[in-house]
């Protein structure tokens, strides 16, 4: 992702000098458990919610429910729009926080806590552009040295026949939606920074087979996974894909888009075919957006059957892909509207607001995937049975960045 970087101001650089020597979260911590009896409500979104992350997890690596430190995507997409929020509204508290996962997790020689890279787990690639934002912060080769395996990883990940990445070691011949977030755009970045051209080509491709192999032509949506050997119970076994549009699925792929163009070259020769996927994806996406309350449901095509429901984290994905979008240009205007339209849904379905201030996303599946075990089998029964919890880091880390968006939109968009 992009980081738009707050214009200079000599008291903030000063005061993340002074976070970022001390090695610790401390002065961070203090500062932010003074506001811990309440969350101001006269900041802006992004910050209520970062703030109100941080009073559910004082210690950074406990996000997303755990009792120990695990190096997972769920860290890295919470963590990095955290930083977000601290580089957008010059909080450099924020950045700390985030800091202290690092500390934690990656040793001084570069070697990552809970991470083996003979799984090939894309997943495990995802905290790979909160590295890079904070090698940027603080110049620790040790992040440079993490970054580097994660690619070393890419390099190595099982391919299908024509060049998509498995999923897992252990899901073999898959493509997952999920996977286009986990990887690309960390992969694009590391591409732009560290002067890999070669890697562009292949990121666009990737982006390209999977629509080319999963896209319903009917509705336009995109299949959850496709299975090339077709081995998969839950494989068509004609077109090797799964049986249902799941929402967060879509949202991972959208959201993995648009943040890869911030570093796919103006001129590359597939990048307008990238930014008609975009196009095309969201038009579907808009088709079966609930009339009413302009969210998304669970599966995302079946608002009446019986145990569908509203589903925070992939209307958090698909509003953030289009605001971003209609900022930087890669979207119509249009797109502003409609994004404006689901974010105040997103508040008004979603949010919840304590007496003390404090900020909740509600209904957000917790989990889902294809195959393994137990064995999921993608069917409807299946995606509604997942439990459903407030405040799952897959949506409230979009939930930051699109209100990011909608905070900056008005003064720096490239329209």
């Amino acid at each position: 992702m992009t980081l738009h970087k707050p214009t200079t101001a000599l008291p903030f650089l000063l005061a993340l000098v002074l976070l970022l020597t001390a090695g610790t979260t401390g002065l961070a911590t203090t500062s932010i458990q003074q506001e811990r009896d309440s969350v101001p409500t006269d900041r802006p979104w992004s910050e209520r919610m970062a703030l109100s992350i941080i009073q559910r997890a004082p210690e950074a690596w406990m996000n997303d429910f755990q009792d120990s430190p695990r190096w997972n995507y769920t860290l890295g997409l919470v963590l990095q729009s955290v930083v977000e929020v601290g580089l957008q509204h010059e909080d450099p508290r924020f950045l700390a926080y985030a800091r202290s996962y690092g500390d934690t997790m990656i040793a001084a020689d570069g070697s990552i806590r809970d991470y083996d890279i003979t799984k090939f787990n894309i997943d495990h690639v995802a905290p790979g552009p909160l590295l890079l934002q904070l090698y940027a912060a603080t110049g620790e080769e040790k992040y440079r040295t993490a970054a580097e395996t994660l690619m070393r990883q890419l390099d190595w990940q099982p391919r299908t026949t024509e060049g998509g990445y498995w999923h897992k070691l252990r899901y073999p011949w898959q493509i997952w939606l999920d996977g286009f977030f986990m990887g690309e755009p960390f992969q694009a970045e590391y591409a732009k920074q560290f002067d890999r051209p070669e890697a562009f080509d292949h990121i666009a491709d990737q982006f390209i087979l999977a629509e080319a192999k999963m896209r319903d032509p009917e509705t336009g949506l995109l299949y959850h996974g496709w299975d090339e050997s077709r081995l998969q119970r839950w494989s068509d076994p004609q077109t090797g894909t799964s049986p249902h549009f799941w929402g967060r699925a879509i949202g991972w792929y959208v959201m993995g888009l648009v943040d890869v163009l911030d570093f796919l070259p103006q001129d590359h020769p597939r990048r307008a075919e990238l930014i008609a996927i975009l196009d095309r994806t969201l038009v579907a996406v808009l088709a079966v957006r609930d009339a009413e309350t302009h969210t998304w449901w669970q599966v995302i095509d079946l608002p009446e059957r019986e145990g569908n429901y509203l589903e925070s984290t992939a209307s958090c994905m698909f509003v953030y892909a289009m605001i971003k979008g209609a900022n930087e240009g890669y979207l119509d205007e249009k797109y502003r509207q409609t994004a404006r339209e689901s974010y105040e849904g997103i508040l008004n379905t979603f949010i919840r607001v304590d007496p003390n201030g404090e900020v909740h996303l509600t209904d957000g599946c917790s989990v889902a995937g294809l195959g393994g075990d137990p064995y999921r089998d993608g069917s409807f029964e299946y995606y509604i049975s997942e439990p459903v919890r407030d405040n799952d880091p897959k949506g409230i880390g979009p939930f930051m960045r699109a209100s990011l968006e909608f905070e900056r939109e008005n003064r720096s968009s490239k329209r």
